[in-house]
């Protein structure tokens, strides 16, 4: 039985203190900061992000470089057969691409999924990958479930600004301001490759509700028959956060609901006082 190791990056929502509890590895998402580099849950923590976010500093990202990736691998390799390799969407970021190419190099021994997931979703991944591994199958295999199960989950989305999604040139500024005046929510959705508008709202609870009936109607038809991880994620306060997950308990009795911070990769284009929730079809 191959010995295989799990790995991810941070967009997983996964911290380093996780992954130690866990069994696996997370590479640090980089963060540029008024031109400052910052690695997240290393030297960027959660609190420090906002504040920054909040002062209105030029913050970006960027992937990471190709040296970290494989560096990685390569301690993994000292003491593991294979590495399986979760990185976050092709469709959000070049750092997919960029790991494929070099595991050409990993014949055999280094498996990338592109997986099409980030946040609570991609967490997801990386669970079911350690418990394939933990059942004895290979890298080869864990791969190609993942590859089969990837686009089985979906994501749903509301900002509590249009001021990060303007910046990102996803909403002009003239409908900025008009969707600032009317209170408008718009409720996004990540199901496959990208970041996508789903719906407009008028306001909290109109955003909630929307994202309520998306996810009831993926579990009764999208699913209908099979059984969902739900998950939700937050870039509000943890007050709003827990009421949030209460509101999911209710309206989905008898699911365990996993709870956890947006990764800052999603939080950097959607800024602070977001709700999600999410799902993924159990494998």
């Amino acid at each position: 039985m191959p010995n295989v190791a799990i790995a991810t990056d941070s967009n997983s929502g996964i911290s380093q203190a996780e992954a130690k509890e866990m069994g696996i590895r997370v590479l640090p998402m980089p963060f540029y900061i008024n031109e400052e580099l910052f690695f997240e849950d290393i030297t960027l923590t959660q609190e420090q992000f906002y504040r920054r976010l909040a002062e209105d500093a030029d913050i970006s990202t960027s992937q990471p470089a190709p040296g970290d990736v494989t560096d990685l691998w390569e301690q993994l390799l000292e003491t593991h057969d294979q590495v399986v390799y979760i990185p976050m969407s092709s469709g959000l970021s070049n750092s997919c691409e960029t790991a494929l190419m070099l595991a050409a190099e990993y014949k055999g021994r280094v498996f990338v999924v592109d997986n099409q997931r980030i946040s609570i979703t991609q967490r997801q991944s990386v669970l079911d990958a350690l418990a394939m591994a933990a059942a004895g199958m290979d890298g080869q295999a864990i791969h190609d479930a993942l590859m089969r199960e990837r686009l089985e989950a979906s994501i749903y989305i509301t900002v509590d600004t249009l001021k990060y999604l303007k910046k990102g040139g996803r909403v002009t500024a003239a409908g900025a301001a008009i969707g600032t005046v009317l209170n408008i929510k718009p409720v996004l959705q990540i199901q496959g490759e990208k970041l996508d508008a789903f719906a407009k709202a008028r306001g909290w609870k109109s955003a909630k509700k929307i994202m309520l009936d998306a996810m009831e109607k993926d579990i009764t038809q999208r699913f209908a028959g099979e059984k969902v991880h739900l998950a939700a994620a937050y870039t509000c306060s943890e007050e709003e956060a827990q009421t949030w997950k209460r509101e999911l308990e209710e309206r989905f009795p008898g699911y365990e609901i996993f709870m956890a911070k947006l990764s800052l990769s999603v939080a950097c284009h959607i800024g602070a006082g977001s709700m999600a929730v999410g799902c993924s079809k159990v494998m």
